[in-house]
């Protein structure tokens, strides 16, 4: 058994020991009423595949003992969801599981991650942001994690997941993990809408309107204070170790998603003079101090921070952003008394116009990492099938419901049949938000939980432009490509692109010096990369 960690305390041990007797009890009476079973049921507590072809007379006459699991997932927040709050116990109940959460900062997942892959005591379940990168690539193929594709037909959800998405999240063609389904068209930009209304403005639609946009913001005073202490947009560090945002406003200027295609062959990004004039552009952005200075080391959990306190006025993030920024403005003004429950403080766009006058819209992959199972820690197939029913238990509608908005009457309430959440925000933070990471999302990328939140006008507005977004999102050609090379070499390749590109906005070096950066990158692998992505190219279009 397990460590819990904050799980372990006296309630949970008492528990355990009464369930033991309780369990002792139920075996000898069926024992002596009904001869030995041998059924087991999976954690949501009903039969697994192999349970199927047994004999439904003999089902439910043994209750399993809890599945012990540990999980460890990013947290987006300084607060989270201990081990022993009400949701996660009633998770648990609702399981059979005993669960002990290691939560990580969203800024320092990717640096947590590699630490404890080394380590080589993992979680049951670990949360794998970057399921490309060098490490996990190499952990998979060396057999580290359970292939799950084989097993995904014999749960109800799981089996439903896109082929589409679980090509894009393979590797080798084989699936080393429960992808966590996302929109495609998510990415877009978020704007305070009352700043923009307040200064006469209109919503941007150009690179230019967007320019003017963070400038006014800056320069204006939009939250009326007579102060000159507002700036444009606010970035922070991802997970990666880059600033957010600029991966779609690169797009703005023509450069490619990631890859480009030239008389036929791969060709990277970088070496593009669009995405030059992306980084150009951003260095206008930060020398005028439309941006925050500390970009490209703000924490993650704090991104919203700022434009929720009258700060900045716009990110470049998914689009459902504005509407969770939307609701803790409101709760920020309903304490102060000086709401306007009908009104949206955010608005959003999917992006603006580049020179050629066109949308050009950064996709996701149809996912947001995926959720491995170590072979280290989950050591038999029976054990592997008992955390693929936890898995796919999380997808219903019951449990989308708990893990996204909490227990009814605490967390929140139904008005007209919809969530209204508490206004508690550290109620919220320290008991709900960060549980939905552990939730799939299939079959279906949209949360289909038995309760909703209402679909107000901006939420409307959110749906409805990530549908639309796909009509005008860039794809990366070289989506399902795994290289041998970036494999072995991508986190370095990636530093000397990441310092680079920081280095030059905030002007430590010159463009001459990101170009000669860009030549080291060929020089320390890029050159292998780009002969091995174009052979592998090669091979998928044949």
């Amino acid at each position: 058994m397990k460590t819990q960690g904050l799980a372990g305390k006296k309630s949970v041990k008492f528990k355990k020991r009464l369930f033991t007797l309780l369990s002792t009890i139920m075996i000898v009476s069926v024992m002596s009423g009904c001869g030995s079973n041998n059924d087991t049921k999976n954690a949501s507590g009903t039969a697994g595949s192999e349970g199927n072809a047994k004999s439904e007379a003999t089902a439910g006459t043994e209750t399993e003992k809890p599945l012990d699991l540990t999980l460890m997932l990013p947290i987006f927040k300084t607060n989270y969801p201990k081990d022993d709050s009400p949701v996660a116990a009633k998770l648990e109940e609702l399981t059979n599981t005993n669960i002990h959460f290691e939560w990580v900062p969203n800024a320092s997942y990717t640096d947590k991650f590699n630490i404890t892959l080394a380590s080589g005591k993992l979680p049951d379940i670990i949360y794998v942001g970057d399921v490309k990168a060098s490490s996990f690539v190499n952990a998979a193929r060396s057999g580290a994690f359970w292939e799950v594709g084989p097993y995904l037909k014999d749960y109800p959800n799981l089996s439903q997941a896109n082929p589409v998405i679980l090509n894009n999240s393979a590797i080798d063609g084989k699936n080393y993990g429960i992808y966590r389904g996302r929109a495609l068209g998510r990415n877009g930009v978020v704007f305070r809408k009352d700043w923009l209304e307040k200064l006469g403005l209109e919503t941007p639609q150009t690179v230019d309107e967007f320019y003017n946009m963070l400038k006014a913001f800056k320069e204006q005073d939009p939250d009326g204070n007579g102060k000159d202490d507002t700036y444009g947009m606010v970035m922070v560090k991802w997970t990666g170790g880059w600033a957010s945002g600029f991966d779609a406003m690169k797009l703005w200027f023509g450069s490619p998603n990631k890859w480009g295609i030239q008389d036929g062959k791969l060709v990277p990004e970088h070496e593009y003079p669009e995405y030059v004039e992306a980084l150009k552009f951003m260095k206008k952005l930060y020398d005028e101090q439309l941006v925050n200075s500390d970009f490209a080391v703000m924490d993650s959990s704090k991104w919203s921070d700022p434009v929720v306190n009258n700060q900045a006025g716009v990110i470049v993030d998914v689009v459902d952003t504005a509407a969770r920024i939307d609701d803790k403005i409101h709760a920020a003004l309903q304490k102060e008394g000086k709401d306007e429950p009908d009104r949206h403080y955010m608005d959003v766009i999917g992006g603006v116009k580049g020179e050629d006058g066109q949308l050009h819209t950064l996709p996701t992959s149809g996912f947001a990492g995926m959720l491995a199972i170590p072979k280290s820690s989950v050591k038999t197939e029976d054990e592997l099938k008992r955390v693929l029913a936890f898995l796919d238990k999380v997808n219903d509608a019951e449990l989308q419901t708990l893990t996204g908005y909490g227990i009814e009457g605490v967390h929140y309430n139904l008005v007209d049949g919809f969530v209204e959440r508490s206004t508690d925000t550290v109620l919220l933070e320290s008991e709900v938000e960060g549980l939905n990471q552990m939730v799939p999302y299939i079959p279906d990328e949209n949360a289909k939980a038995a309760k909703q939140i209402k679909q107000t006008e901006l939420r409307n507005k959110q749906t409805e432009l990530q549908k639309t977004n796909e009509a005008t999102i860039v794809v990366n050609p070289a989506e399902a490509l795994i290289s041998t090379v970036y494999t072995q070499k991508g986190s370095q390749l990636d530093n000397v692109i990441n310092d680079a590109r920081i280095k030059f906005i905030v002007g430590q070096i010159d463009e001459a010096g990101l170009k000669s950066a860009f030549d080291v990158w060929r020089k320390t692998g890029g050159d292998e990369l780009v002969k091995e992505m174009n052979e592998l190219y090669a091979k998928l279009g044949k």
